[in-house]
């Protein structure tokens, strides 16, 4: 059986690659696919060395850098990777990678991280955070959301099954595509993040600072609390934004390698956390450690934090993305901290192991190639069964 894994663009190693990594592992001898390519040596290699086949967009000017500008010649790009030699084609997808052509005799099996963000719910999220609220490149950003949902939503139907990381991506993928899906969660390497009870008196945030993280948000409701420490880690587009909004109580410690993350999530009183993710893989982590999780309760989180209403919480849940809500949900931590143990957040965490994820993944698709091939059978013998001979007996 020939395979190919197809993945919307490589150049950073973060979640969705990691996912790409766990699909590599299980099928080490499929080919790989992307609409660019330009990932470092170091993250290649953990993708088994592999080097994808790319499209004609990865000679285009800037490529490397400026490859969201050329969204909207990702639909006619993904389009021209010939899948025609292989049998099962697995995309990993959160834009373009389940557009890719197929056939009726292939399987086509999605591994949906969400269904294009900015073209469907967080449109307008998305246009505000980009100042495209008026003007004519804002009716020109409309137009391509607009061809891009049609497309999206176009290219489902070539899709045979469709994996969801989430429940909450599960209801997307039904909202914008009007398909069930299965739930396997992504894998998340929680055997790096080991145990540690001691507890300090700070609190941590650790993402890449882009709008919809909401950082500045975690630090200005800490500017509020002046009696209690915030450690962020990260940098991005809205470092300035934070630098500003920080006060003496807030430490900005800009990018850290693994190594120095780990040590901060092991020895925090909490891990704060702002965004609505599709599924998040931080929260996660730090549970791994044994620290407990603040977070606002819309997405993944939901479904991987454990709130006060458990008999085992792992963490504390807040209403809305705003000061307010933030500095209560920290207050009632501090009062119920006793309830939330760094062991019950040690074990919630190892739920979703990396090998938990290849198991699951081999399991599913194995049973869906087996009932293809006992469809096509059953068709191939009712069709003999029903064929009209090409001589009757009486013209014998």
């Amino acid at each position: 059986m020939k395979i190919a894994i197809v993945h919307d663009w490589l150049v950073t190693y973060a979640g969705a690659e990691r996912v790409l990594a766990a699909l590599c592992d299980t099928w080490p001898e499929a080919d790989l696919f992307a609409v660019i390519d330009f990932l470092s040596d170091e993250d290649r290699a953990r993708l088994g060395g592999k080097r994808a086949t790319t499209t004609f967009i990865q000679q285009l000017p800037k490529a490397r850098t400026a490859y969201q500008k050329y969204l909207p010649l990702m639909p006619l790009a993904i389009e021209q990777l010939d899948m025609s030699p292989y049998d099962l084609v697995i995309s990993s997808s959160h834009a373009v990678a389940k557009g890719v052509l197929t056939g009726p005799n292939q399987l086509h099996i999605s591994y949906v991280h969400s269904p294009i963000r900015y073209a469907w719910d967080l449109q307008h999220q998305y246009l505000h955070d980009a100042s495209l609220d008026r003007g004519m490149k804002a009716k020109l950003a409309r137009m391509l959301l607009h061809y891009m949902r049609m497309w999206d939503q176009r290219t489902a139907s070539g899709v045979d099954e469709f994996i969801a990381n989430s429940y909450f991506i599960a209801k997307r993928i039904n909202k914008s595509y009007r398909r069930q899906s299965t739930v396997i969660y992504p894998p998340v390497d929680t055997s790096k993040f080991t145990l540690h009870e001691a507890k300090e008196d700070f609190y941590l945030t650790a993402s890449r600072m882009v709008p919809y993280k909401k950082i500045p948000l975690i630090i200005e409701a800490f500017a509020a609390m002046p009696d209690k420490r915030l450690v962020v880690i990260g940098t991005g587009p809205e470092m300035e934004k934070a630098r500003a909004a920080a006060g003496p109580n807030v430490t900005l410690m800009g990018y850290q390698n693994d190594a120095v993350l780990r040590q901060h999530m092991q020895r925090a009183k909490a891990f704060v956390f702002a965004a609505e993710e599709d599924f998040g893989i931080a929260p996660i982590e730090a549970q791994a450690c044994g620290t407990p999780v603040i977070a606002f309760a819309r997405g993944g989180v939901l479904e991987t934090v454990r709130g006060l209403e458990h008999e085992k919480p792992t963490g504390v849940f807040y209403p809305e993305q705003s000061i307010d809500s933030i500095v209560a949900a920290v207050h009632s931590f501090e009062t119920q901290r006793p309830r939330i143990s760094a062991t019950n957040c040690r074990k919630n965490a190892e739920r979703f192991g990396g090998e938990r994820f290849k198991q699951e993944m081999k399991a599913f698709v194995e049973a869906r190639i087996r009932e293809v091939s006992l469809h096509d059978g059953q068709m191939a013998l009712q069709s003999r069964s029903t064929a009209q001979p090409l001589y009757s007996a009486k013209h014998a």
